[in-house]
């Protein structure tokens, strides 16, 4: 029988787990050749704006596959609703029969692509960070800053948003979770004063110049995860030491690193995957000076394996 699993459930199994090293997992395994992941099935609206995901795939010889579907709406907020939603579908890779259907509301994707960008940032960010960088006011501007407590102890927040509102939203939340928050509406108050930056908006232009990126930078860039999203001046990828993508294949057509290679600013071959580094075959940051990006545009491996670990969590509440 295919058990449905509500977002409350989902919450309490995830309290005290860490993703992490399963995640880390499943980006060494998809560079190393080992995950099957189809292009995205993508829905964009224009009125009000909003666009949907499926993300899907499976790890080969494992026990399930996991068909995801999110979706954004950014206007939801003014009419009291959320801006995510979605849902996994967990089948046995056996039989193709539906176990589970989580019905975490978004709340999984948003926790894989946090983790993800803190994974990012173990291997690319300078050793010594005074500062921290957001770009965004929303859930996963939040849940990065969150995410990366345990990576690094600066607690200093410099935070970029469009309203005074949403940054005096976004300064309250986290100063209860500890940091310092200073608030901004000019980009460049963030680039000139933090060496490690998430930016985490949907935005369609781009919100960072390459002069205004100093030596030393890391950049981890996450709200463009359609063709159409857009944060990063195609220079900021010419200028890189490194420039990383969770997926070359999925960022040639979405993300950053597609608007640069589309300015010919990059070359295809200039770019690292993620799971090359996590496989040790190749190098992350090697020096203090290096200008590093990574271009996160999400995969679905990231949901097989959360899923999977919530499915394992469902099995011990049983015991």
């Amino acid at each position: 029988m295919t058990r449905i699993i509500h977002l409350a459930q989902i919450k309490d199994i995830c309290k005290n787990m860490d993703f992490g090293p399963l995640i880390e997992e499943g980006f060494a395994a998809y560079s190393a050749g080992r995950v099957v992941v189809p292009p995205v099935g993508e829905m964009s609206f224009a009125a009000p704006p909003g666009d949907t995901h499926i993300k899907y795939g499976y790890i080969r010889h494992d026990d399930c596959f996991v068909v995801k579907i999110a979706s954004g709406f950014y206007e939801n907020p003014l009419h009291g609703l959320p801006s995510n939603s979605g849902l996994l579908l967990v089948f046995s890779q056996k039989t193709g029969l539906l176990q589970t259907i989580l019905l975490d509301e978004g709340y999984l994707t948003d926790v894989r692509t946090a983790v993800a960008g803190r994974i990012a940032a173990k291997y690319l960010a300078p050793q010594k960070v005074k500062a921290i960088g957001i770009l965004g006011t929303g859930i996963q501007a939040r849940l990065q800053a969150l995410e990366l407590r345990s990576l690094t102890p600066c607690r200093e927040l410099v935070v970029w948003g469009r309203s005074k509102k949403s940054l005096e939203d976004y300064r309250t939340a986290l100063e209860q979770e500890g940091f310092s928050v200073s608030t901004t509406r000019e980009v460049a108050a963030v680039a000139s004063t933090c060496t490690l930056i998430v930016s985490a908006t949907p935005s369609t232009t781009p919100l960072l110049t390459a002069e205004q990126i100093r030596p030393g930078t890391h950049i981890t860039a996450m709200g463009s995860d359609t063709p159409l999203k857009q944060e990063l001046d195609p220079a900021i990828l010419a200028r890189a030491d490194l420039v990383v993508a969770d997926s070359i294949s999925q960022c040639r057509e979405r993300g950053e690193i597609s608007k640069a290679l589309a300015a010919g600013t990059l070359q295809e071959d200039e770019i690292i995957e993620l799971g090359e580094i996590i496989n040790g075959r190749v190098q992350g940051r090697t020096a203090d000076d290096q200008i590093t990006v990574a271009d996160l545009t999400g995969v679905a491996v990231q949901d097989i394996q959360i899923a999977k670990a919530v499915c394992a969590g469902l099995g011990e509440e049983k015991e």
